[in-house]
């Protein structure tokens, strides 16, 4: 079982190879597609079986699997759709020909970071794996050379910079707690290491840490206050690289703090991370809240989205206990789904019409109906409307709120929440409904169609049964410090 641990990295790193060497045509386009299918088998392998290490790196619990899962379904479908994407970019003139060989080498580096991330083991091979993605997703973002691309990158680059450095600065100080409470030096920064000792590391000095690693995790999980990079990168980078990156790479630097949580609260006892979620929750949603009132461009819509969903979870964390954490881990893989067919889908519409604007997409149902449907229905899904996943994971942290005693904060989240669906839903009405002066547009091909449906459908069949992933996801709460 121990290659099942290297393979999720391996595979797209050889993908990224092949197109380095081969260059993006013929059937080498479906490499990535290749690699993120392996790496989702590869995940569910390692979610049927017992933990299982590598050279002290590399771990796969029944967490770091079921993130895995995540990274895979969500790469499978952006990768599935990137061939259609590119040739119409090349066709309206976008691109050249070299570009789409530098997509797939950039992409498929991307995807094994995110892969290298959720199965690090130890705290320090975990931020550098963050850290490269940030670089990777940096000329993702710059792809189509434009001022606004590549301010965008720049902005991304800056601030996540700066989080990235906070992070690392905590994680320095966690290594010198370890060290003073007597852990061995070689697994001062093991992440199992940490939390079964948690309990013997300096409190003043791991608040500190703790601070400092939510602040610095939180900005590349889209958390208020260091949020405002989001927008602009998930608006201007290509339409599959937006769905990773919000489907998914989101969902990556929010894992980091759960496992920072774990030991957070053993050592300092649960209101610090309490305090620091709960505040982070309510500002991501008051952000994401005020600012889609006004929105007029729709791919910024589903970022500000994201920053609501991030919010979610955060408020999920705070609460922490078996019914919070799973519903945290059901709405990470919701999230996931849904957001990723809703960026892909955005893709199509955007070169359909040669715009991003709400108004450009005026009677969209009517001029393609194929692609809007699947809008539609990802819009439902992430505004939370059965039968989709996301209404069951925002009832479990809605009911687990209210049972630990923070139906304070569980009020002003729905009041914002109101707000949210009521923006969402006027600007989805303007896109979707109403006649336009625009011709019918030609059908979307269905090899970009297919990975939007197939996600949407997985993500309603999760809001009926979550099947076989019961027992994964209640093993994952446990370790994201769910009480057995």
């Amino acid at each position: 079982m121990t290659y099942l641990v290297i393979a999720p990295i391996l595979l797209p790193a050889l993908a990224a190879c092949g197109y380095a060497l081969f260059g993006w045509r013929g059937a080498t386009v479906w490499l990535g597609a290749g690699a993120a299918a392996g790496l989702l088998a590869c995940a569910v392998a390692l979610a049927a079986g017992a933990p299982v290490t590598f050279l002290g790196l590399l771990r796969a619990d029944a967490l770091s699997a079921f993130m895995l899962v995540v990274v895979g379904a969500v790469a499978l479908m952006a990768m599935l759709a990137s061939p259609a994407y590119l040739a119409g970019e090349l066709a309206a003139g976008h691109i050249g020909p070299r570009d789409s060989r530098r997509y797939g080498v950039l992409t498929q580096a991307f995807v094994a970071t995110m892969a290298l991330a959720v199965l690090a083991a130890n705290l320090g091979v975990l931020w550098v794996a963050i850290e490269a993605t940030t670089i990777l997703t940096a000329f993702l973002v710059a792809f189509h050379r434009t001022r606004q691309a590549t301010e965008a990158a720049w902005k991304y680059v800056v601030i996540c910079s700066v989080g990235i450095a906070l992070a690392l600065l905590g994680i320095v100080l966690v290594h010198y707690a370890a060290l003073h409470a007597g852990i061995p030096a070689a697994g001062a920064l093991d992440a199992a290491t940490l939390a079964a000792r948690a309990a013997d590391l300096d409190p003043g000095v791991t608040r500190i840490a703790t601070v400092l690693i939510v602040l610095g995790f939180g900005t590349k999980a889209g958390l208020a206050p260091l949020h405002a990079w989001l927008p602009d990168a998930h608006s201007q980078a290509p339409a599959p690289v937006s769905a990773l990156m919000s489907g998914v790479l989101l969902s990556v630097a929010f894992y980091a703090i759960l496992r920072v949580k774990v030991i957070a609260d053993v050592a300092l006892g649960p209101t610090t991370m309490r305090v620091l979620l709960v505040t982070a929750a309510l500002a991501s949603l008051a952000v994401a809240a005020a600012l889609l009132l006004a929105q007029r461009d729709f791919k910024r819509l589903l970022a500000y989205s994201s920053i609501e969903h991030m919010g979610l979870l955060a408020l999920g964390a705070a609460i922490g206990g078996r019914l919070a954490l799973v519903a945290v881990l059901l709405h990470i893989l919701g999230h996931g789904l849904g957001k990723a067919a809703l960026f892909l889908s955005s893709g199509q519409i955007s070169q359909a019409i040669g715009s991003n604007r709400v108004a450009a997409a005026r009677g969209l149902l009517a001029r393609a109906p194929l692609v809007a449907g699947a809008f539609t229905a990802g819009l439902l899904a992430i505004l939370g409307l059965p039968p989709f996943s996301l209404f069951a994971s925002e009832l479990g942290i809605v009911r687990a709120g209210f049972a630990a005693g923070l139906g304070w904060a569980i009020g002003l989240a729905l009041v914002l929440m109101l707000v949210i669906v009521a923006a969402v839903g006027q600007h989805g009405r303007r896109m979707l409904l109403g006649a336009s002066a625009e011709p019918v547009i030609v059908a979307a091909q269905p090899a970009a169609v297919v990975p939007m449906i197939a996600g949407l459908a997985a993500c309603a069949l999760l809001g009926v049964t979550t099947g076989p992933l019961n027992s994964l996801l209640g093993a994952a709460a446990i370790i994201a410090g769910a009480t057995p």
